[in-house]
């Protein structure tokens, strides 16, 4: 167990009191570790393959015949299609993972016809077997924009493909949706299901609930694209810059067909004629947004702000406007055809800001431009977190804000033997479950799902995440340990010190039955609480969650089901309830070990309100007190499992304990540090 990994510390305060280092991942895996395949992109030219893919995009083939000649405006689609699923909420979604290929997301309406975009890039892809279904969708939009004369995009190489499509449960239409986060009106969902509708992109393009109504529809825009962390300016400059290219098909109303989910074997075969070409069904709406459907330009936000819009219902019985601007040619190149825009589109039109924004870009096309490059940047790899887990290219920017970069990690110290001892000097009874509530506070905001939050950073220092509710009380650790940070200085940062310190009380608080876990200092320092913003308090225990959610949110921090009751029980064995919640968990709130379960289990629990109408669960003799999230873990067969096997075993639930907090504590380090033992 960890006490054979660790060695004693060392008497002398001048030694280091560890006996080497070794890689992070000896220890445990996260699911931030994309470093393998990174490496094994060292050899790609990335030249050679996007030279590859401009010849790719511009020939057509008759299986699925590319409009006006060039798939370009198909691919922009796709990468859009793939990295628009992501909702700020929880994280999921994106393109990381490339988990449009399975369902749920393959079936969803907005992604009609994709299913041949992929089947068509294979052909790239088998060639270039070493880059990821994720990088190569990307960097195939990417190429599409730049080849019909749009500016150079960066490009992050980095993502790990997923091998189903599990991580987009939750996204719906599925059955852990419908428990999870119900939408009882399909079109007016909530948060956190990351759009209006379920099994589109952002919103419903006809309007709210499929009704023409432009004015109603900017504010569908505007909370869609806030889902996903985009602002007004952000937002006008993605639809005009996706819009510059291609068609939308609705050739007639009799419909794509059947879905990959509903028909394997032949998914959206098209009802109308051949179903391809000019015969294609895929929105249900027809036409071209401009006259020149494979050119960059800003000719979108010239037509948005000079011509009278009108709705009217298309040829595949769709709600779509007129303006009567010049005609577009034909997808096969016979005739020509009007150009259209959807009600999403003329909302541009029906919000003040966003009228600012369409006259700005349609008058100044390096403000367009300027703003579509970053704002597509940050579509393509908001999910990726920070731009350490990016692979270094000639594509690849500098970090840019919403990717929250860090100053450069330092490893100063090298007596970590006498920062030991100061902590132990610095904390008593009363402060040591502060401290170890600090350090878990500041860990547990991290998501695997997009590799935000975490430890590093020490963000737990600025608000919001100071002023959250679950983080009542954290002064009091901070006035602890301020004399260990003044003694230590700018060699040691706030974000080392608070997970050091949180392991050492933690073996303070058990009279050494738990050992400090691995330590893995060359954490920096954060400047603002930027980031956090995004995130909520995970993994407090202080909420109402069902043990539904107490499981997704294990999953979304990147634990296990085991990993996440040890760490609740950790937390619940220390200490005491934050407000609006009171009480204590154990008969003794000073010390680690398994009484939390044995208490869990042993007591029947009285429901009652307090006068702050908080809901929470009393001893019999009203000495101890229980949340719902406590109940959870004793009603849950697979819970509660896990607890019986804690109550029963002390010593293995420090044993997990210790492995589950190393991961925690250790999940957002995509620098691979070096532990020391």
């Amino acid at each position: 167990m960890w006490s054979l990994l660790l060695v004693a510390w060392a008497a002398d305060a001048g030694r280091c009191p560890f006996s080497g280092q070794v890689r992070s991942d000896d220890y445990y895996s996260y699911s931030g570790d994309n470093s393998e395949y990174i490496a094994s992109l060292a050899n790609v030219s990335w030249a050679a393959l996007k030279d590859e893919i401009k010849t790719f995009l511009k020939t057509s083939q008759d299986v699925w015949p590319a409009d006006y000649g060039n798939y370009g405006p198909l691919f922009v689609r796709l990468a859009w299609h793939n990295a628009g699923s992501y909702r700020t909420s929880d994280g999921r979604g994106g393109v990381d993972g490339a988990r449009q290929r399975f369902d749920p997301e393959r079936s969803w309406d907005d992604n009609t016809n994709l299913d041949k975009a992929r089947s068509l890039l294979y052909d790239v892809k088998r060639r270039w077997p070493e880059v990821s279904w994720g990088d190569l969708i990307v960097l195939t939009g990417n190429t599409a924009v730049e080849s019909m004369g749009g500016p150079a995009l960066g490009f992050c190489a980095g993502r790990v493909d997923d091998p189903n499509g599990d991580d987009s449960a939750l996204l719906g239409p599925t059955e852990e949706q419908e428990v999870y986060a119900p939408c009882p009106t399909n079109g007016n969902c909530t948060v956190p299901l990351g759009s209006t509708t379920i099994g589109l992109i952002y919103l419903n393009p006809q309007g709210p609930m499929g009704e023409p109504d432009a004015v109603s529809s900017a504010g569908e825009v505007r909370d869609a694209f806030g889902r996903m962390a985009m602002n007004d300016s952000e937002t006008v400059a993605l639809i005009g810059g996706g819009h510059a290219f291609g068609k939308t098909h609705g050739a007639c109303p009799a419909g794509a067909g059947p879905n990959p989910s509903e028909q394997p074997s032949d998914p959206w075969p098209g009802l109308c004629g051949t179903g391809k070409g000019v015969d294609a069904y895929t929105s249900g709406i027809e036409g071209p947004w401009t006259s020149r459907p494979t050119r960059w330009d800003n000719q979108y936000f010239q037509l948005l702000r000079d011509l009278e819009w009108t709705a009217y219902k298309g040829p595949g019985d769709a709600w779509q406007w007129e303006g009567g601007g010049p005609p577009a040619p034909s997808p096969d190149g016979n005739g020509t055809e009007p150009t259209m825009m959807m009600t999403s589109d003329v909302s541009l039109t029906a919000d003040a800001a966003y009228v600012k924004l369409v006259e700005e870009f349609a008058a100044d096309m390096g403000a367009f431009e300027t703003a579509f490059t970053a704002a597509w940047y940050k579509l393509m790899t908001r999910d990726m977190g920070p731009i350490t887990r990016c692979a270094k290219t000639d594509m690849l920017p500098p970090p840019q804000a919403f990717q929250y970069p860090l100053p450069p990690s330092t490893d100063a110290i090298s007596n970590w033997t006498a920062v030991r001892v100061a902590i132990e000097d610095a904390l008593n009874k009363t402060t040591l479950p502060v401290v170890a509530r600090l350090a878990w506070s500041s860990a547990s905001t991290y998501r695997r799902t997009d590799y935000l939050g975490g430890a590093n950073g020490a963000r737990v220092r600025f608000p919001p995440a100071k002023n959250w509710q679950a983080n009542f009380g954290l002064d009091v650790a901070f006035r602890a340990l301020q004399p260990v940070k003044d003694a230590f200085g700018d060699d040691l940062t706030w974000a080392d010190l608070i997970v050091f310190a949180g392991g050492v009380a933690l073996s303070m608080s058990s009279n050494g039955t738990f050992e400090v876990p691995p330590f893995c200092p060359g954490r920096s320092d954060a400047t603002d609480g930027s980031g956090t913003e995004y995130l909520v308090p995970q993994l407090v225990g202080d909420a109402n969650e069902t043990a539904l959610e107490l499981k997704e949110i294990a999953d979304r921090t990147g634990l296990t089901n085991r990993d996440y009751v040890a760490l609740l029980g950790a937390r619940h064995s220390l200490g005491f309830a934050v407000p609006p919640f009171r009480g204590q968990w154990t008969r003794d709130p000073y010390a680690l070990d398994n009484a939390y379960f044995n208490t869990l289990l042993d007591t029947a629990w009285i429901r009652t309100v307090l006068d702050t109408g908080a809901t929470q669960y009393v001893s019999p003799d009203g000495t101890l007190a229980m949340q719902t999230t406590d109940l959870n873990v004793k009603f849950d067969a697979e819970l509660l499992a896990i607890a019986q096997d804690f109550a029963a075993d002390n010593a293995e639930f420090l044993a997990d304990l210790a492995s589950a907090w190393t991961k925690l504590m250790n999940a957002d380090r995509f620098d691979r540090p070096h532990c020391r033992l």
